[in-house]
């Protein structure tokens, strides 16, 4: 069915002739009588009734009219926004455990006090999780924790936080510091692997000919970090995540000789992705922003 000779049809019937019909939608006489002709002989039947001074609907074609009218309405609605349709478009994103935490409620935040109606949809994922989501094209953009990845991609640096080893008060550790050989002979609480923060902490150990064997392994930090409260073991967990133990003194820090771990965060997309308007708005906010002290 051609929207168009059903706008002609209408236009028509809101005229009463042929004439009228082509001056209003600024077409020819032939044209509208062409579209008749196509519709009637689609119909097999008249759907206008010729008089010397003008036409009239038949009940056929008030029919057609009637069933035809939801159509043109949401087709000049689609035509009123189909210009605007990007700006629309939602914006997905995944984003990394820690960043998930501590950063990205901020960054959406701020964005949402400019652009309040923009929606968004957020998944929260391992740091290789979620990779495997950006380069499946099932994310617009991604938060990602560590050491920027091969491929494709470019890259906005949002900042850096630490990690430490941390314990309860109350755990036997022969001093305020240990080697990264003395740690590895206390229990160890770590996030799982695939994790950034594992993947950092796994970093150090392989450069040092070392390996961890945790005796909790989680994929929630909060969980570790309880653990280790009660007297588990030790945990390698972000700083900011555990400044509020250590504060309340259910837990301590314990320095590592000679290695200070830190995590980057950044922002990826693909270089060939196409950036909608609301995701280069996004990324205009983020890039201004200034939030590498949140960490």
């Amino acid at each position: 069915m051609n929207i168009r000779y059903l706008e002609i049809m209408e236009a028509i019937a809101e005229t009463g002739s042929f004439t009228g019909a082509a001056k209003k939608l600024f077409i020819t006489q032939s044209a509208v009588s062409h579209a008749v002709a196509e519709l009637e002989a689609k119909a097999g039947t008249a759907l206008f009734e010729r008089r010397p001074k003008g036409v009239a609907v038949t009940p056929c074609g008030r029919s057609l009219l009637e069933e035809s009218r939801g159509i043109l309405i949401a087709s000049r609605n689609l035509d009123r926004r189909i210009s605007h349709l990007e700006e629309n478009t939602p914006i997905h994103v995944v984003s990394s455990i820690t960043i998930a935490s501590f950063v990205l409620p901020q960054i959406l935040n701020q964005f949402r006090a400019v652009y309040p109606e923009q929606q968004i949809f957020v998944r929260v994922a391992s740091a290789k999780a979620v990779l495997d989501i950006l380069q499946r094209g099932d994310a617009d953009v991604a938060f990602w924790e560590g050491a920027a990845p091969k491929g494709d991609f470019e890259t906005i640096t949002l900042g850096s936080y630490l990690l430490r080893a941390a314990c309860s008060p109350g755990f036997s550790v022969s001093s305020q510091s240990a080697t990264l050989r003395q740690l590895c002979g206390y229990p160890l609480l770590l996030r799982e692997q695939g994790s950034a923060v594992r993947d950092t902490f796994d970093h150090m150990l392989v450069a040092a000919n070392l390996k961890a064997e945790p005796v909790w392994e989680s994929v929630n930090s909060l969980t570790l970090a309880k653990a280790a409260e009660a007297g588990m073991g030790i945990t390698v967990l972000p700083e900011k995540l555990l400044l509020d133990s250590v504060e309340a003194g259910r837990l301590r820090f314990l320095q590592i000789e000679g290695i200070e771990m830190e995590n980057q965060m950044l922002v990826l997309l693909h270089r060939n992705k196409y950036v909608t308007k609301p995701l280069q708005l996004l990324l205009e906010n983020i890039k201004i922003g200034s939030i590498a002290s949140v960490l």
